[in-house]
C-alpha cells in the first residue's frame, strides 16, 4: 500500500502557467525579460512538459509589474503589453488584416470578475465602419462584445461565441477574462496571454465549456489577470512569509542601521535564507511539512467549515479600473497599426469616429 498523498485536488485554484513551472521540468522552454520594472516571461509549453503541469501545449507570456497607480508606468506597461500581444501574433501567423473578434468574459455586476468586461469599453471596434465605406490602412476589423456569464444567460457562454463567429466570420478571437492565482503577490499585478485557450471558471472550479481554436475552429487568445486567490493560498503564503520575516529579524535585528527604520524592513526584498530547523522552532510538527503538504493541511482545516473563501483584495474597484484600461488600449495598440497614445484617446472619447477614419 503506497503512503503517497494525492495532492492533486490542493493545486487545482491557479489559471497561470508561471504558478506551477520550475527550471527542471522537462518539456518546458522559459526566458525572461525586463523592461525596467516590468518583468515578462516566456515560456514554451510542449507534450511532455504539459502533462506534467496539467497545461495545454502552447506559448504562456506572463508579463509581471508592481505599480499601476503612476501614470508613466502605467504607460510603459501599455507599451510593454502591446509588443508581447504583437509576438504572439507574429508566432500564430496571424497578419496585420485579419479580422478579430473580441470576447470578454465575465459578470460585470460582481467586479473581481468584471475584468473582460470593462476591458471591452475599451476597444476601438471598426467592423461597422468597414460596411459602410472605405476605412484609412492601418485599422483592422475589430468586433467587441461581452455576452455575460450563463448564470445571467442560461447559455454556455462558448456556444453564444459559436454562433457570433458564424454570423461574422472574424479570423480570429482575442478573450478577456478575470483569473485565479496560487500566489498572493501575483494578484492584480500579472497579466498572462496565451494561445491556448480557456476553461471559463475553471480557476475557482467552476468550469464551464472550453473556448479555444479546438472548439472554435479559429485561433483564440486569452487574456487574464489572476483578481482572487482562495484561503488556503493566503494562510500558506503567510506562513512562509513568518519564516522568512523571522529568519531576516534574527539574523539582523541587532544591526545599528535596522534601529533606525521604523516602518519595518521589506524582507521580501531580501536575500533571506529559511532553514528546518527555524522552521521547526516555530511552528513544531507543522514545520517538517513542505509547502504542498501545508496546503492540504489547511485545506482539510478549512474546507468541512466552509471557510476556502476566495478573496480579492479590497483596492478592487480602483485596480479593476486600471488593468482594463491598460489591456483594452494595448490591445488597440496591437491591432490597429496606426492608432498611438493620442490617436487612442481623442478616438475613445469622442462620437466623430466616422469622421476621423472615413477617407
Amino acid at each position: 500500500m503506497s503512503n503517497q498523498i494525492d495532492l492533486s485536488k490542493y493545486t487545482l485554484r491557479t489559471d497561470l502557467a508561471i504558478d506551477v513551472i520550475s527550471d527542471d521540468l522537462e518539456g518546458i522552454e522559459s526566458n525572461v525579460e525586463n523592461f525596467n520594472d516590468i518583468k515578462v516571461t516566456n515560456v514554451l509549453v510542449k507534450e511532455v512538459g504539459s502533462k506534467k503541469i496539467n497545461k495545454k501545449i502552447g506559448n504562456y507570456i506572463t508579463i509581471e509589474f508592481s505599480d499601476i497607480t503612476d501614470y508613466n508606468h502605467s504607460e510603459a506597461l501599455k507599451e510593454v503589453f502591446s509588443k508581447k500581444l504583437k509576438c504572439l501574433l507574429e508566432k500564430m501567423k496571424i497578419n496585420s488584416s485579419a479580422s478579430c473578434l473580441i470576447i470578454g468574459l465575465g459578470n460585470d455586476k460582481s467586479t473581481p470578475d468584471a475584468l473582460g468586461p470593462l476591458v471591452i469599453n475599451n476597444i476601438l471596434v471598426t467592423n461597422h465602419l468597414f460596411l459602410y465605406g472605405d476605412v484609412e490602412k492601418g485599422f483592422r476589423k475589430v468586433s467587441a462584445i461581452s455576452p455575460g456569464v450563463m448564470g445571467q444567460t442560461g447559455i454556455e457562454t462558448s456556444d453564444l461565441i459559436k454562433g457570433i463567429i458564424s454570423s461574422i466570420d472574424t479570423d480570429f478571437v482575442i478573450v478577456v477574462d478575470a483569473l485565479a492565482s496560487q500566489s498572493i503577490e501575483r494578484v492584480n499585478k500579472t497579466i498572462q496571454m496565451t494561445d491556448t485557450g480557456i476553461h471559463p471558471g475553471s480557476g475557482i472550479g467552476n468550469k464551464r465549456k472550453e473556448i479555444s481554436s479546438d472548439t472554435l475552429k479559429k485561433p483564440v487568445i486569452a487574456i487574464g489577470v489572476p483578481t482572487v486567490v482562495d484561503a488556503v493560498t493566503i494562510v500558506s503564503d503567510t506562513i512562509n512569509y513568518m519564516y522568512k520575516h523571522y529568519s531576516y529579524t534574527k539574523d539582523n535585528i541587532n544591526k545599528p542601521s535596522n534601529r533606525l527604520i521604523t516602518g519595518g524592513v521589506n524582507y521580501l526584498k531580501k536575500d533571506v535564507s529559511v532553514d528546518n530547523n527555524l522552521k521547526q522552532e516555530l511552528f513544531g510538527v507543522i514545520g517538517n511539512l513542505n509547502d504542498d503538504e501545508v496546503k492540504q493541511l489547511i485545506f482539510e482545516v478549512l474546507s468541512p467549515i466552509g471557510y476556502n473563501l476566495m478573496v480579492t483584495p479590497k483596492e478592487i474597484d480602483f485596480e479593476i479600473e486600471k488593468l482594463s484600461d491598460i489591456i483594452g488600449n494595448g490591445i488597440n495598440r496591437a491591432l490597429h497599426n496606426k492608432v498611438d497614445n493620442l490617436w487612442l484617446s481623442f478616438l475613445l472619447s469622442k462620437k466623430f469616429l466616422n469622421d476621423i477614419i472615413f477617407m
